[in-house]
C-alpha cells in the first residue's frame, strides 16, 4: 500500500517526496497506461496476431498455401500471386481470383513499400494480411492473422508492484555532436542507431546511466532498449523497452514503472533489438512489465 513519503523522483541532486494523494493519482496513472497497453497487444492488427516471417530471395517468390510455393500462407488461395525482389524495388502480382486487395482496394498488383515508411504497403484476404520488412540486406514478409491463438489464448500481463521510487529525473548529458551506437537484433544484424545523448541518475546509492537512441529523424521521444539484473529471471531475457520525453532543462524523466517486453517475448516471428552493453545496468530494476507466462525462451 502507498504511504505518504513515497518517493515518486529520484535525481542526482536529490530526492522528491509527495503526499498520498498525489502517489494515488501516479498509480492510476500507471494503471491507466497499462491497460491502454495491453489493448493494443491485443488489437485484431497488434503483435499477437503475428503467424509468420518469411523471407524472400532475389527474383520471383511464389505465394499460396499450395506446397509448391516460395511462402507458404495456410489460409491463403492455392496460388495467390507472386513478389518479385528486384535490388530496391519489391513487387506484388495478385492471380485472378486471389480476393486479395492491397491498401484495402481491389487492384491486379503494386509495389510493396516496406516498413521503413511510414505506411508500408498492406496485402490482406479474410483474417490474415501482411506486408514487407526491411533488416539489413534482408526482406521479409510479416504475416499476422487476427485469429492467431496467440491472440486468442493470450494470457495478460503481469507486473511488478508500481513503485514511484522508479520514476527516475535523470540529469541529461548530450552529445554535441551526437554519437551512434551499435544496436543488434535478434537476427544479428547490428544497426547503427543515432545517440543524443545520455541520462545520468542515481538509485540506492549507485550511479547509473542509459543512451536512449532516436528511432526516426524528426523524433520527438526518446527510445531506451534495457536490461538489468532481472532480465532472463523476472523479466524477458533479451530487453524491455521504455520511451520518455525528450530533455527539458538538462533533465530526462524515465518511469520505469512504463517499462514493457518487446514483441519477441511474445512471438518468435517478431526481429526485435536487443538491450547494447552500454544499457545493461548493474542493479534490479523491479518494475515494469515481467516475463510473459505465455512466452517462449
Amino acid at each position: 500500500m502507498l504511504m505518504t513519503g513515497l518517493l515518486l523522483a529520484v535525481s542526482v541532486a536529490g530526492t522528491q517526496v509527495v503526499s498520498a494523494d498525489s502517489a494515488d493519482a501516479y498509480v492510476k496513472e500507471i494503471e491507466a497506461w497499462r491497460a491502454a497497453r495491453q489493448e493494443r497487444l491485443k488489437s485484431p492488427s497488434g503483435w499477437l496476431s503475428l503467424v509468420g516471417l518469411d523471407w524472400l530471395k532475389p527474383g520471383v517468390n511464389t505465394i499460396g498455401s499450395g506446397k509448391g510455393n516460395d511462402i507458404v500462407i495456410a489460409k491463403a488461395p492455392p496460388r495467390l500471386g507472386s513478389i518479385e525482389w528486384n535490388k530496391d524495388t519489391v513487387r506484388l502480382t495478385l492471380n485472378d481470383g486471389s480476393g486479395a486487395q492491397i491498401d484495402g482496394k481491389t487492384s491486379e498488383g503494386a509495389e510493396l513499400l516496406g516498413d521503413d515508411h511510414e505506411k508500408p504497403t498492406i496485402v490482406s484476404f479474410g483474417t490474415v494480411s501482411f506486408y514487407r520488412i526491411n533488416r539489413g540486406d534482408k526482406v521479409g514478409l510479416r504475416i499476422k492473422d487476427s485469429e492467431a491463438e496467440t491472440r486468442s489464448k493470450f494470457l495478460g500481463l503481469d507486473y511488478f508492484p508500481v513503485d514511484p521510487g522508479w520514476r527516475v529525473e535523470a540529469k541529461w548529458v548530450p552529445f554535441d555532436p551526437p554519437q551512434s551506437l551499435g544496436i543488434p537484433n535478434v537476427l544479428g544484424v547490428i544497426e547503427q542507431m543515432p545517440v543524443p545523448g545520455k541520462a545520468v541518475f542515481e538509485h540506492d546509492g549507485k550511479t547509473l546511466e542509459l543512451m536512449p537512441v532516436l528511432e526516426a529523424e524528426g523524433a520527438t521521444e526518446l527510445f531506451y532498449i534495457i536490461a538489468d539484473r532481472t532480465s532472463g529471471k523476472q523479466t524477458y531475457g533479451a530487453a524491455r523497452f521504455i520511451y520518455s520525453d525528450m530533455p527539458k532543462d538538462g533533465k530526462v524523466v524515465i518511469d520505469f514503472n512504463k517499462a514493457y517486453n518487446p514483441p519477441c517475448a511474445f512471438t518468435p516471428f517478431a526481429t526485435c533489438p536487443i538491450a547494447p552493453p552500454e544499457n545493461r545496468l548493474s542493479v534490479a530494476i523491479e518494475a515494469g512489465e515481467k516475463k510473459y507466462r505465455g512466452g517462449h525462451d
